[in-house]
């Protein structure tokens, strides 16, 4: 064989392998692109089948409050005859949702942001989500209570039972207290003084569980007689009480009222006093608690449509995330070292100003303030 003949070889072979190669990675880049063609969005009708065969029941309400759809595990966690499609266009109260219910979702939409409730029935209750949307729209999210919700609720029920029966011989031992300190001295005098400050935190403990007793048995309803309270007046009245412990720390109170905007109407709230005095002084006490020695407590009033907001503002730490998901909840307490004050509280007070926020028609929420702090924000509704 020739050389010419050889290297003409060699190149047909060394072609066709290229060519093979090509050919067989042809198939694969086809197959590549056909995935790239194929669409993202899944069809609306499966999106539709998928929807229906969720575990949660749902409800979509338009702007008006009519039932636009709903799902079959709505229809039997709702306990309905009639079938979603006979209940379509009907208005939602036809369903007999709670006042509490009816404020959030009207408050969702306003705000556009998800609330959370309760809804009960006749043989169970049924956990909430409201779900803001565009233009109106909301999506009413149901679960059932589980074994261990219902088994929280009893325990709850318990605690507040007991807090009842506690209250009056602690009322007793007070008494007992006080009477012991006016004969004891030396080391009985700092005994009894120790009693005397235990029983007083027990005491205070076992009167914020009955005010979230009473609290939670206390729906919102717009036929709640309430009063036109100046926040600006009630802070300073408040502040009268916590003044003492601010001034052994040289923490002081910054109260500063924002204008009213063209139209709005004076920064006045429509609300139960008492309710509001307690609310401000779990908010400023929860406040001063947090603030380094010789800071300030920023506190301003605002009002934006229908809601008179108070903003109370310290300048200690901040919220760490757990913070910021749990700080309303029982009992929950932030990591002790954060605290710049000795005091520690009953990890009621946050719990408490939610529920009287609720209780009022409004809400509390909570976040991080850009130039350092926390910032918690009690909305109410404004007095026209």
């Amino acid at each position: 064989m020739s050389k010419e003949t050889a290297l003409a070889l060699l190149i047909g072979v060394a072609a066709g392998g290229s060519l093979g190669l090509l050919f067989r990675r042809q198939p694969r880049l086809q197959r590549r692109r056909r995935h790239r063609q194929r669409p993202l969005d899944p069809p609306e009708t499966q999106l539709r089948a998928w929807m229906e065969a969720v575990p949660q029941g749902w409800l979509l309400l338009n702007g008006d409050n009519r039932i636009a759809g709903l799902n079959p595990r709505a229809e039997l966690l709702l306990e309905l005859e009639d079938s979603s499609l006979g209940l379509r266009g009907e208005p939602f109260a036809l369903l007999d949702p709670s006042d509490e219910l009816l404020h959030l979702v009207n408050l969702a939409r306003d705000k556009g942001l998800p609330q959370r409730c309760s809804w009960p029935l006749r043989t169970s209750n049924l956990d909430v989500r409201v779900m803001p949307g565009d233009v109106g729209w909301v999506a009413v999210v149901l679960q059932g209570r589980n074994p261990l919700e219902s088994q929280l609720e009893r325990q709850e029920e318990w605690v507040s039972d007991v807090a009842h029966e506690l209250k009056t011989p602690l009322t007793a031992l007070r008494l007992v207290g006080d009477s012991l300190a006016l004969k004891a001295d030396g080391r009985q005098a700092v005994l009894v003084q120790r009693l005397q400050r235990e029983l007083e935190r027990l005491q205070v403990l076992v009167s914020d569980l009955l005010d979230l007793s009473r609290l939670d048995n206390t729906p919102f309803t717009d036929e709640a007689p309430q009063a036109v309270v100046d926040p600006a007046a009630l802070i300073h009245r408040v502040w009268s009480t916590l003044e003492p412990l601010a001034s052994e720390r040289g923490v002081q109170l910054q109260v500063a009222p924002a204008q009213p905007l063209s139209g709005e109407g004076p920064d006045l709230a429509a609300i139960d006093p008492a309710r509001f005095h307690q609310a401000l002084l779990n908010l400023l006490d929860n406040a001063l608690r947090y603030s380094p020695d010789q800071a300030t407590i920023d506190v301003q009033i605002s009002v934006r449509n229908r809601w008179c907001m108070v903003s109370v503002r310290d300048h200690g730490p901040g919220l760490s995330e757990t913070d910021l998901e749990r700080m309303f909840q029982r009992f929950y307490r932030g990591d002790p070292s954060r605290a710049r004050s000795p005091r520690s509280g009953s990890g009621l007070g946050l719990a408490i100003v939610q529920q009287i926020a609720l209780s009022q028609g409004g809400m509390v929420r909570a976040s991080n303030h850009p130039d350092g702090g926390a910032l918690l924000e009690l909305l109410v509704p404004r007095a026209a």
